[in-house]
């Protein structure tokens, strides 16, 4: 009996791995190609000279924390599609879309004045006056994708929590071809275009966020069983009662995102306050991490999506496992991305430095032992991710937000502050902080996600 029970269970998990990984797999592929996008860019500022790489980095580093922070707001469409996908109720998936739009052109207004005005942000957060300067083209060109990027962000929670993401990695990789190529003509002045530098680099970007919009919007109204779900309807409604339970839920969403990628840029902050060389090391250690951390964030809304139709189900055995599915496969990857990172170190810094070239050598120094540090943790910041993901699928944000603060900052600032600059550790300092802040986020989320899905666990409020 225990034999044939054991097997069923193994059975049931092997199809949920395979649920989650053909929705996993688009996902975490758009969201790696969309780094690849900074990465490239990174890449391309390297060439620059070490001033732009710092300006850049930061820059881009900026744009990205704001962007994740909002669209922690419309990322609330996605749990509560995949409840009501799981619930069989098709009016509040169409209303639960529609609402999600408004609330993404409602939040692009304030982002694009926040953007406009971020180079003197960074100055009165302790930049150098130079590297303030230079971001500034950018984040007056790449203000104009702010809505485009929300509406993107709406759209893959909103397909993803219908089981029907797989075009969303084929969209990124449109829309990464065209920004690479809109870099290389705006950034250098190749083809005719003039040499923008920063600037042509978040005009290309920004560019790119309304084609990757453009194109989603119009395979939601086309694909045969996405159409069926017509949010487009009666589009001028909006529902003041739903839009404030999107804005509840991702509220505490965005905070949390918040308190987690304001740790990385505030880390960045500091790292500009020890110079532009320390600056420049851990952008390109920084831009690494960010490449390989995409795929367990794709993974991370798969998750949500997948614990998600479980619990809208009322079925907590299916939801845990699909949770505890999604971060066994994270942590696998992961530890391959580890293992790939300790053996290719000075490879990987030779990407975006000439490691021949005595004026890097400095950089170089700083930035070996910062991707020694950052690929020691590389498991457990997967795992973290993914049952953030999972949690969110059983609708639980607010608890997650507290303990990401007591996590994050609590723990990964105040080390990391204390070592790299009280016990003179440097960057080296900050990173091993920072990366004692996420293992432990990782232990308290997992052990929250056990807990939540016991069988007589009660649903949290959110």
């Amino acid at each position: 009996m225990r034999t044939q029970v054991r097997s069923i269970a193994q059975s049931k998990t092997g199809v949920e791995a395979k649920a989650f990984l053909a929705l996993a797999l688009p996902l975490a592929g758009a969201q790696l190609a969309q780094a690849a996008v900074g990465f490239v860019d990174t890449l391309m500022m390297g060439r620059l000279g070490a001033n732009t790489l710092a300006a850049g980095g930061l820059a881009a580093i900026s744009f990205q924390l704001l962007l994740a922070v909002v669209s922690g707001l419309v990322m609330a469409v996605g749990p509560l599609v995949a409840q009501a996908f799981g619930a069989g109720q098709r009016e509040l998936v169409e209303d639960v879309a529609r609402q999600g739009l408004w609330l993404s052109l409602a939040l692009s207004l304030p982002m694009m004045a926040v953007l406009s005005q971020l180079d003197r942000v960074l100055l009165a957060l302790g930049q150098q006056e130079a590297i303030a300067a230079l971001t500034a083209p950018y984040f007056q060109w790449i203000l104009w994708g702010a809505l485009p990027a929300l509406g993107f962000a709406m759209l893959r929670g909103y397909a993803s929590s219908l089981a029907q993401a797989q075009v969303v990695i084929v969209i990124v990789l449109v829309g990464t071809a065209f920004n690479i190529a809109g870099n290389y003509a705006l950034g250098f002045g190749r083809w005719g275009f003039p040499a923008m530098g920063l600037g042509g680099l978040g005009l290309a970007s920004g560019l790119s966020y309304w084609l990757m919009f453009g194109l989603f919007l119009l395979y939601t109204v086309r694909h045969p069983q996405l159409k069926s779900y017509r949010f487009w309807r009666s589009w001028y409604r909006v529902q003041p009662r739903l839009i404030g339970r999107l804005v509840a839920m991702g509220g505490a969403i965005a905070i949390t995102t918040a308190l987690e990628f304001s740790l990385f840029a505030v880390v960045t902050f500091l790292m500009g306050i020890l110079g532009p060389e320390v600056l420049a090391a851990h952008q390109t250690v920084y831009q690494t991490i960010y490449l390989i951390f995409t795929v367990p964030l794709g993974m991370s809304y798969a998750a949500t999506a997948r614990v998600g139709m479980g619990f809208g189900q009322q079925d907590l055995v299916a939801a845990r496992r699909a949770g505890y599915v999604a971060m066994a496969i994270a942590a696998a990857f992961m530890l391959l991305a580890t293992l790939g990172l300790l053996v290719f170190r000075q490879a990987v810094v030779g990407l975006y430095l000439d490691l021949d070239d005595a004026a890097n050598a400095p950089v170089v120094a700083q930035a070996l032992p910062m991707l020694f540090v950052a690929a020691l943790v590389q498991v457990v910041d997967g795992v973290q991710r993914v049952s953030t993901g999972a949690l969110y699928g059983l609708q639980d944000t607010r608890t997650p937000m507290v303990l990401s603060g007591l996590a994050f900052w609590g723990v990964g600032l105040t080390i990391g502050y204390g070592l790299g600059f009280i016990a003179g550790l440097g960057g080296v300092g900050l990173w091993i902080g920072q990366s004692l802040g996420v293992t432990v986020a990782s232990l308290i989320f997992v052990i929250r996600f056990y807990r939540l899905t016991q069988p007589k666990a009660a649903h949290p409020k959110s």
